[in-house]
């Protein structure tokens, strides 16, 4: 098989999940917005940018358009995910927030990966 074809397809499996993603954070704003940290003003408003970003994100990846800029910024996004909402959870004895880390922070291997294939 193509390793160009299986690389595209996996990026299209990757934007999908990060849209489904999207619109979670959407359609769930309020139930996910007591995960926004306390020191962060805003509240709920972090939870559709966050929604926003992720279907942005996907849809970059789909139509291979900034694939580059979008695949790093989600990188980026998904490591802040880590560092100032899972990792304190963590840190709290919230021992269900390691699988958090462990899959924000793969997904986040991955955007990268994407964005160093892409131009």
């Amino acid at each position: 098989m193509n390793k160009n074809l299986v690389s595209k397809v996996a990026q299209i499996v990757f934007a999908l999940t990060m849209l489904v993603f999207g619109f979670f954070h959407l359609s769930n704003a309020d139930a996910m917005k007591a995960m926004v940290p306390a020191f962060v003003p805003g509240g709920v408003l972090w939870v559709y940018v966050t929604g926003i970003a992720l279907v942005l994100a996907a849809l970059a990846f789909i139509l291979n358009k900034k694939v580059k800029l979008a695949a790093y910024l989600l990188g980026v996004l998904l490591l802040m995910f880590v560092l100032t909402i899972h990792l304190p959870h963590l840190l709290d004895g919230d021992q269900n927030s390691m699988s958090m880390i462990l899959k924000d922070t793969g997904l986040a291997a991955a955007a990268f990966f994407i964005g160093s294939k892409n131009k």
